[in-house]
């Protein structure tokens, strides 16, 4: 067969009829491939290839008539092609923690962009499966989450979109996923369970030749439960969807956990597509584990505030506020909720027509919470676009210019009455990443100077990409600066990784910045702005100065109590954190709480104060950092409040298997929708 691209990939059956193929790629003769399987098996990934040269090429199979049977036979269910254009992306050697694995090399070398400046910008390690969604669960390992697409692991015979990330050696253990978890959410509860709710319907089109046999993502959801292991060897998502699931279907939805340690699960579509829109938005709010709350009996709450934001409403930006309601922002507009209450406060709308959430995506923090002001909440939002959201993809370009405006909102009654306070970053963009360093300041990185998020909606498109120009400059925010000094991007180097849809950042245990992804893809592609796997590590300039040294960290905080680390000086701020789970600009749970404590007489202990109540933390893990003269320690892991999972109402969950359809966007393909007592949203 002849193909035009980059890469190449067959799919076919293995059982105990079949036998050794040769591979030949351009008339050479590459692989022998053993197809025969003790374990019937359909639409495996055979063999792949990529990073050929863009250009022609052949691939032909050829049936060597041997193996551990006579007459074998060679099947071939589809050939799957990687595209591409002539300049290909640099990729890595692909160390596996999986004994065994299934996965071929990427070639290339490793580049360095350490400079003599204070920070440092190094390329170190490839991720395996596009870095879509990712989280930090231990001081070993992140957790990667993808769409079902052709990247270049597989675990089952088939590519892997699920994969924990060595944070030290860079080696990838491919996980297995059961359900499509295109553009979901999730938080980590109050024991340390993280789940990944949402996700997209059963593939098909471009891939259905080569199905991957996942399930309906829409109302998933994965449990990964907690895995400190330094190996990760046992650590695996869990799925049953016909006890384990949401009521309702939701891609592009946020995720936080809120004060009794359990999930708010926020607004999406109710399947995939691009703009929201009132036909498939889902206007509500549900819970994990399910509540009663509101006379919901585990089924969704109305969200007026998702009705009034359409069509740029999805990944809303949504933090939980220390006096326990909750920030959202979606389009222009923000509100408070009152969750115990069911009300909305409404807040200022956000200045000079910006549009701050999906397709327009900004990047949305809650400042640092201290004890000096008594943990007042306030919300910085940078980016996002102006482009009208009610135009069709038709008129909007990937040369629209994106915002370069920055906006805060001190949440107490006199700064929501001052309103908005706007500023300009040095440069515009969209689908920027916000990292909080321990420090109080914030790392802005990633994102697209002109255009739109998503692929193939626009004119003008890049490859597949609705945006251009990457912004490849840094750029460091100190909200305790004086307005007009806040920005700076001294010392900073300049990526050379476009990073724009589907990119990611996150703070590390070790205070490094850990950046990857940008996938403006339909699948797997070498197309310009094609799938990045290249992992570069942001290091700000403490990093290479003596670090405080902790020592017999406490593994548990409690509310308003005192474990004792010991340290050696005197200048001194204890930073707890949360990571956050970080997807598609949002940093959902991403926080900073200044803790009190006081010094010993000896100079060299602690006695540190655990937040004074769960609003201001909600229950669950979290990293402490010690930061003395600015300089912080390297993190250590603790669970904030007694580590027990959040309340189980079981009535309400009952009520939610009772009356809900399992994947019920498969099941109304199949019967419209009408599901006699059953509650369905019918997408159709």
């Amino acid at each position: 067969m002849k193909f035009v691209g980059t890469g190449i990939e067959w799919f076919g059956s293995l059982d105990r009829s079949h036998g050794i193929a040769a591979v030949f790629i351009d008339g050479k003769k590459v692989q022998e491939v053993d197809t025969w399987s003790n374990v019937s098996r359909k639409q495996q990934r055979i063999f792949w290839l990529f990073n050929l040269p863009y250009g022609k090429h052949t691939i032909m199979v050829r049936n060597l008539g041997k193996g551990q049977v006579d007459s074998p036979v060679i099947d071939i269910d589809a050939f799957v092609v990687t595209e591409g254009h002539t300049t290909l992306p640099m990729t890595l050697p692909l160390p596996l923690d999986l004994p065994n694995a299934a996965t071929q090399p990427l070639a290339g070398q490793i580049q360095s962009f350490a400079s003599q400046t204070q920070w440092t910008l190094e390329q170190k390690g490839v991720t395996g499966v596009s870095a879509m969604q990712l989280t930090v669960i231990s001081d070993t390992h992140a957790l990667i989450i993808d769409k079902v697409e052709h990247n270049p692991v597989s675990i089952g015979g088939h590519p892997a979109w699920a994969a924990l990330f060595n944070l030290r050696t860079h080696a990838v253990r491919p996980l297995k996923v059961e359900s499509n978890s295109f553009c979901a959410g999730g938080t980590f509860l109050s024991n340390g369970t993280l789940i990944n709710v949402g996700g997209n319907p059963v593939v098909d089109g471009y891939t259905s030749a080569a199905d991957f046999g996942d399930l309906d993502g829409l109302q998933a959801v994965r449990i990964f439960e907690p895995c400190p292991s330094a190996s990760a060897a046992h650590c695996n998502i869990y799925e049953n969807h016909s006890r384990i699931r949401m009521a309702s279907p939701r891609w592009y939805n946020t995720v936080i956990r809120i004060s009794d340690g359990s999930a708010m699960i926020v607004g999406g579509s109710k399947k995939g597509g691009w703009m929201n829109n009132e036909t498939v938005n889902n206007p509500t709010i549900e819970y994990w584990p399910p509540k009663s709350i509101h006379n919901s009996i585990g089924l969704p709450i109305h969200l007026p505030f998702l009705v009034r934001t359409l069509n740029a409403n999805l990944f809303p930006i949504v933090f939980s506020l220390p006096d326990d309601r909750i920030f959202m922002a979606a389009n222009q507009d923000a509100i408070i909720y009152d969750w115990r209450t069911n009300q909305e406060q409404q807040l200022p709308r956000i200045p000079n027509g910006c549009r701050v959430t999906y397709p327009m995506a900004a990047a949305g923090l809650l400042l640092p919470l201290s004890p000096e002001d008594g943990y007042t909440a306030e919300i910085l939002l940078c980016g996002g676009s102006t482009i009208d959201d009610k135009k069709p993809g038709y008129e909007i370009s990937s040369q629209d210019p994106a915002s370069s405006q920055c906006s805060r909102l001190l949440l107490t009654d006199q700064g929501i009455a001052a309103g908005w306070a706007v500023e300009q970053m040095p440069q515009a963009r969209h689908m920027p990443d916000a990292v909080l360093l321990p420090t109080g300041e914030v790392l802005i990185i990633n994102g697209a100077g002109t255009g739109i998020s998503g692929y193939g909606n626009v004119i003008n498109q890049v490859g597949q990409s609705n945006a251009d120009h990457p912004v490849l400059t840094p750029v460091l925010y100190d909200p305790a600066a004086p307005a007009g000094q806040r920005f700076s991007s001294g010392g900073m180097k300049n990526s050379a990784i476009p990073r724009m849809y589907h990119s990611v950042a996150t703070l590390t245990p070790n205070g490094d910045i850990l950046v990857a992804g940008s996938n403006p893809n339909l699948d797997r592609s070498a197309v310009k702005y094609g799938t990045e796997y290249r992992v570069e590590w942001v290091g700000p300039p403490y990093m290479k100065k003596d670090r405080p040294l902790v020592h017999k960290p406490p593994k548990t905080l409690l509310y308003g109590q005192n474990p004792h680390p010991e340290h050696k000086a005197r200048n001194i701020k204890v930073a707890l954190m949360d990571l956050g789970f970080v997807t598609h600009a949002v940093h959902a749970n991403s926080r900073l709480v200044y803790l009190s404590f006081s010094l010993f007489g000896d100079g060299q202990s602690l006695q540190i104060t655990g937040p004074p109540r769960p609003a201001v933390y909600p229950p669950g893990p979290g990293w402490i950092y010690v930061v003395v003269d600015g300089v912080p320690s390297v993190g250590f892991q603790v669970m904030v409040g007694n580590g027990d999972g959040p309340p189980v109402d079981h009535t309400a969950w009952d009520n939610l298997l009772k009356m809900t359809a399992v994947d019920q966007f498969e099941a109304s393909k199949k019967t419209k929708g009408k599901k006699k007592g059953k509650y369905v949203d019918n997408t159709e």
